[in-house]
């Protein structure tokens, strides 16, 4: 029981460690890797837009929804 409680120690502090690693470190990087992505990949086309969320401290790549649909998010930038 104890190893199996140790196990779950280092696997929750593990996964920790690489969700805070892997965002970027300010609103100002992930707002510029949105835009970045918005205008290398969907140049072309209409209905994407980038978004910043305050809750939940991201920048959102979307589609715009069609007749009154929600958007659909294609990529979030945590930071």
């Amino acid at each position: 029981m104890k190893i199996a409680s140790f196990m779950l120690l280092i696997f929750i502090l593990l996964f920790g460690l690489i969700y805070f690693l892997t965002g970027y470190k300010s609103a100002f990087e992930a707002d510029q890797s949105c835009h970045s992505l918005l205008k290398i990949d969907y140049a072309e086309q209409s209905g994407f837009g980038c978004d910043h969320d305050l809750e939940t401290r991201q920048w959102l790549l979307f589609q715009e929804g069609i007749n009154q649909q929600p958007a659909l998010v294609l990529k979030r930038f945590r930071y």
